[in-house]
């Protein structure tokens, strides 16, 4: 399996993709926490915890990798302070509302992207600069030490011919320098990655990337996207692209302002210009987004686009519970066995 990390994000991302990437909860009464599959693959990040459970939970095992990480890099000779700040695992809500089915937040900030509440959150945030406790000592080193450091600490990155299409790559714990044991150690096993589950691994990425081929989905997308060209926005076939189409246009802003896909910057540019995010071509953006997002919401509405999803989604996860009940049973048992 190709992943970037532990089955909580692999997990999420793939249940969100499958449910064609738009975000927040659904409209009507089902919401992404009804999934059935779902049910098994909490078992595995802590699902049932209250958001403060998993947040004392992530501090804790936070602080145990950390000391474990720093025997680590003692034992290979470098020295190691324990990097226990406060993370951002979980980002209070209280006083942060994500609410992308509803009409005057569409309004403000249509998908998120160029602006949403967190970023206005971020802005009035007084909290203090992160300082890296190493950092000092890392640059005490010379160059090739400073490599050797990195490479001990989280193990030699991949090759490009290594990584995915999208930039993901196959992760071994071996490979991922005092890091990956410290991991290993404090949390065992893996069972999303050991072979006991390969087989049960491959039905389930079978499962997330085929549902977007379901007939009734299709019908439901062709609706939608009916809608769509009835509001004066043509050529979208999924829901999922209109979000995506503004998300690419960021993307194209931020690397024409880092010198395009060379990566090269004009010396001659003006340093104050180099942001794109201040730029007036993401007001723009901005400002388009939320038209965009503004008729995807009504063609949602029209079409209960989010429930009708839901609905289609969960009916071939039953199917697929029905057909794999041992296997997602056993897998349940050992997840919650090792966490």
């Amino acid at each position: 399996m190709r992943t970037t990390g532990p089955l909580a994000g692999i997990a999420a991302a793939a249940l969100a993709l499958t449910l064609t990437g738009c975000g927040g909860a659904a409209g009507g009464e089902l919401t992404y926490e009804d999934s059935p599959l779902g049910q098994y693959l909490s078992a595995a990040y802590g699902g049932d915890l209250s958001p403060e459970e998993q947040q004392k939970q992530f501090e804790e095992q936070q602080r145990k990798q950390e000391e474990l990480m720093a025997e680590c890099m003692a034992e290979q000779g470098f020295e190691y302070e324990p990097n226990v700040q406060d993370g951002s695992f979980i980002v209070s809500g209280d006083d942060v509302e994500w609410e992308p089915e509803k009409k005057d937040w569409v309004e403000k900030y249509g998908y998120g992207i160029v602006n949403n509440p967190y970023n206005e959150m971020g802005e009035e945030s007084t909290a203090e600069e992160y300082v890296d406790p190493n950092q000092e000592y890392v640059e005490s080193l010379s160059e090739s030490e400073q490599t050797a450091y990195y490479e001990t600490a989280y193990g030699v990155p991949p090759e490009e011919d290594e990584l995915g299409e999208d930039g993901s790559f196959e992760y071994n714990w071996e490979d991922a320098g005092c890091q990956g044991w410290a991991q290993n150690e404090l949390q065992g096993e893996d069972p999303w990655q050991s072979d006991e589950f390969a087989d049960l691994r491959t039905k389930m990425e079978e499962l997330w990337t085929s549902s977007a081929d379901a007939p009734e989905l299709k019908e439901l997308n062709a609706a939608w996207a009916s809608c769509m060209d009835d509001g004066g926005e043509p050529g979208f076939t999924l829901q999922g692209d209109a979000q995506q189409s503004i998300s690419d246009e960021q993307s194209a802003l931020y690397e024409d302002a880092s010198g395009g896909a060379s990566g090269e910057l004009d010396p001659e540019a003006d340093p104050d210009a180099m942001d794109p995010s201040k730029s007036p071509e993401m007001k723009a953006l901005g400002e388009r987004e939320i038209e965009l997002a503004l008729v995807d919401l009504e063609c949602r509405t029209k079409t209960s686009y989010m429930e009708e999803s839901l609905k289609i989604q969960f009916a071939l996860e039953e199917k697929f519970i029905a057909e794999n009940k041992a296997d997602l049973e056993a897998f349940k048992a050992a997840a919650e066995q090792n966490s």
